[in-house]
């Protein structure tokens, strides 16, 4: 854990699968934010100062350097330690948010404030009241706001709202996250047979072809994503537990059945990353988030539901990535794998693409839950 401090500021993002660093000098915003909450969680499950002091370590380095005070921004990216892109954009606000309030529910009333803080920055630039959705992404004066509508970007601005909820007890930030999850896995699924697509046009009809040519895109695919169903899922029923509603559960079964059915490898095992509108896979490469949001999905469903299937979902997902993703070796799990579960890289992170907030999130989620019910 020492090894990821960067003495420079903040975290090293990029890691070999040995632990060795490379690029000391790029970071990303997401992953600032993701590193905070995997040690501010460390911190609530095993206790100690150690993890504390990393926790704080890093949202010293979110607030002084990501922070732009003059023109009341976050740097998206740094190169070499030098502000390399300095876009606003909705997810990672998003993360910001998720980070503070895990902050906050750790007890540091510090991030209180940070809270509201980011929350009026995506009330005043990102909101789009008209259409009950976040824009995405703004030049960095805030002067020009994309056409671009998408709901990866809002899917995690919901989960980050729910945890603000759950430090705060505010609840201006549960409703918000309730018409998220309503506009995006209610409505606009609606539009593509009870699926979440992931691109729509400003005025939110679908875009079938953005990134067509670039369904690797790392946070625009195109195609439908098993593993953004299987999110979607995770959040309604973390919404359900504080806003029960029957169609929360309904359309949560929906969307783990069907990813899980059509992306899952009978031969080699996991869920693939992409299909198409018509159900063929599109991009057989897994991805170690995927995973793990839908073994935290099938737990969660298996309690709201009772239905035995969903601990069978589970174990099988739990076995594949025991097998195939966990680094007994050096430890965490690889970033991604080829259809047959070879190995693409040696590279385990890198900046903006893991940081195990994806894979802790989900193990903790699953403990909580069980502890809970």
């Amino acid at each position: 854990y020492q090894q990821a401090k960067d003495d420079q500021g903040g975290f090293h993002h990029n890691y070999f699968d040995n632990g060795d660093v490379f690029d000391a000098g790029n970071k990303h915003l997401v992953s600032s934010c993701r590193m905070i909450f995997n040690f501010e969680q460390s911190q609530r499950l095993f206790g100690g100062e150690k993890y504390k002091a990393l926790a704080q370590h890093g949202l010293d380095y979110l607030r002084s350097a990501h922070w732009q005070n003059e023109r009341q921004g976050y740097v998206w990216t740094f190169d070499q330690y030098k502000d390399s892109d300095e876009t606003n954009q909705c997810y990672g606000l998003a993360f910001v948010m998720l980070a503070f309030a895990t902050v906050l529910k750790n007890g540091d009333e510090s991030a209180r404030a940070d809270i509201y803080h980011t929350w009026g920055l995506l009330e005043q630039h990102f909101w789009q009241a008209d259409i009950g959705l976040y824009a995405d992404e703004i030049t960095p004066d805030w002067s020009t706001v994309s056409d671009y509508r998408g709901q990866n970007a809002n899917m995690h601005a919901c989960e980050a709202l729910i945890l603000a909820y759950e430090a705060t007890n505010d609840e201006m930030f549960l409703d918000r996250a309730y018409l998220l999850a309503k506009k995006i896995a209610v409505e606009q699924a609606d539009k593509s047979n009870g699926l979440i697509w992931e691109h729509f046009n400003k005025d939110l009809s679908i875009d079938w072809d953005y990134n067509k040519d670039d369904p690797k895109n790392l946070y625009r695919p195109w195609g439908f994503q098993p593993g953004h169903q299987t999110e979607w899922t995770k959040l309604l029923l973390m919404l359900h537990k504080h806003k029960p509603e029957a169609w929360m559960v309904e359309r949560a079964q929906f969307l783990f059945d069907q990813a899980f059915d059509t992306a899952w490898d009978d031969e080699n095992g996991g869920l693939f990353y992409g299909y198409n509108p018509e159900g063929e896979i599109c991009d057989d490469d897994k991805y170690f988030w995927v995973q793990a949001e839908s073994f935290a999905a099938a737990a969660l469903l298996a309690i709201a539901t009772g239905d035995d299937k969903y601990w069978q979902r589970y174990d099988q997902l739990w076995q594949y990535c025991w097998t195939h993703f966990v680094d007994h070796d050096f430890g965490a799990w690889f970033r991604i794998l080829n259809g047959d579960n070879s190995k693409v890289t040696d590279k385990k992170s890198e900046a903006g693409a893991k940081c195990d907030y994806h894979t802790l999130g989900a193990c903790l989620l699953v403990l909580d839950a069980l502890d809970n019910r």
